[in-house]
């Protein structure tokens, strides 16, 4: 099982300057991370929210790519009807080129109706937006000339994108997904696959099962690296702890359904699975139930950023569950897709 990271910085609107001490923290946090094993991080990108979410994902992986030398380095993701495709593919490859081929592109359709309305953008356009621009990017990085585009968004004549991803024919795409028809398509289309931190253990393992499946029946190479299952992560040692851990979990949680304005009913936090909620032990537990359905890829969202519970992580969590998946009877069964 392999572990990375997820989300990103958060800034404190102020009147004087910029609070800058977030995305220091966030940097070291990164760094740390990668001193201790974890083997990627992903950033969000949102807009206009107030509540100080990276919005320029692109930029700061950019500088972590200088602050960092083996950490994989994604978006989760890079929202496509709200960009320039052209522009997003040279700003993309230059990452690549700078981290030298550590990028993950991550990219989705957007889901909150707050942002598309600031960008003036009719939510009912995002699936023909995204179509239209994972085409001309798709086209930039793998075009062995000059090409044009002609569509009904974007518009390019005799262009030439500029620089080349170093990671060929382009840096991993990585697909946003949850209903069963957008996971389809994702095993269709090329995409890895990411799944949200609200599944339950039972949804997010059916959603691998059907990601496989869709693998076997087009005949693509599966592995189970390529499904990024996010997870909030609160570690804790006693009931005082539990109890805020909970609080916490369900302003979260909230939080998430509001932003998305219609997020549904959730279940109670004690009764939600879904976080690796608990002590070291049991997270373990827990991650050894996702193991077991086929999850090999975690990506912690801890909402502190605490780079003592990394630590944690590391020492206490890590190896256990490596011990639970080298005796597993499951791992020596499983097969790639064909």
């Amino acid at each position: 099982m392999q572990f990375g990271l997820f989300g990103g910085a958060r800034t404190k609107r102020s009147d004087g300057a910029a609070d800058s001490h977030a995305y220091s923290d966030f940097i070291a946090y990164v760094s740390e991370a990668e001193r201790l094993g974890f083997r990627s991080v992903f950033l969000v990108e949102h807009h206009f929210t107030g509540a100080g979410q990276i919005s320029a994902s692109l930029t700061l992986l950019a500088y972590l790519a200088a602050r960092t030398r083996s950490i994989r380095l994604g978006t989760a993701v890079i929202v496509l009807p709200w960009h320039n495709p052209v522009l997003l593919a040279e700003q993309a490859a230059t990452v690549d080129l700078l981290s030298g081929g550590r990028l993950d592109f991550g990219v989705g359709k957007g889901y909150r109706a707050g942002e598309f309305a600031g960008f003036h953008i009719p939510m009912t356009e995002a699936t023909e937006r995204f179509d239209e621009a994972i085409e001309v990017i798709r086209k930039a990085w793998t075009s062995p000339r000059r090409f044009s585009h002609h569509g009904k968004r974007w518009r390019y004549d005799d262009i030439v994108v500029e620089p080349q991803p170093l990671q060929s024919p382009h840096p991993p795409l990585w697909l946003a997904a949850g209903s069963p028809d957008s996971i389809r398509r994702a095993a269709r289309e090329g995409y890895n696959l990411l799944l949200d931190q609200l599944g339950s253990v039972d949804l997010t393992i059916e959603r691998v099962a059907l990601f496989r499946e869709e693998c076997r029946v087009i005949g693509r190479a599966y592995d189970p690296a390529m499904i990024g299952v996010t997870r909030a992560l609160q570690i804790v040692r006693n009931e005082a702890e539990l109890k805020a851990a909970y609080e916490t979990r369900a302003r979260v949680v909230r939080t998430i359904g509001d932003l998305a304005r219609g997020g549904g009913t959730r279940a109670p936090p004690e009764q939600d699975d879904a976080p690796l909620l608990g002590t070291p032990a049991e997270i373990v537990t827990r991650l050894a139930k996702l193991q077991a359905g086929g999850v090999e890829n975690v990506l912690l969202v801890d909402p502190a950023a605490d780079v003592e519970s990394l630590r944690i992580f590391a020492s206490e969590i890590m190896p256990a569950v490596a011990d639970i998946g080298s005796a597993s009877p499951l791992r020596s069964s499983r097969s790639p897709c064909p």
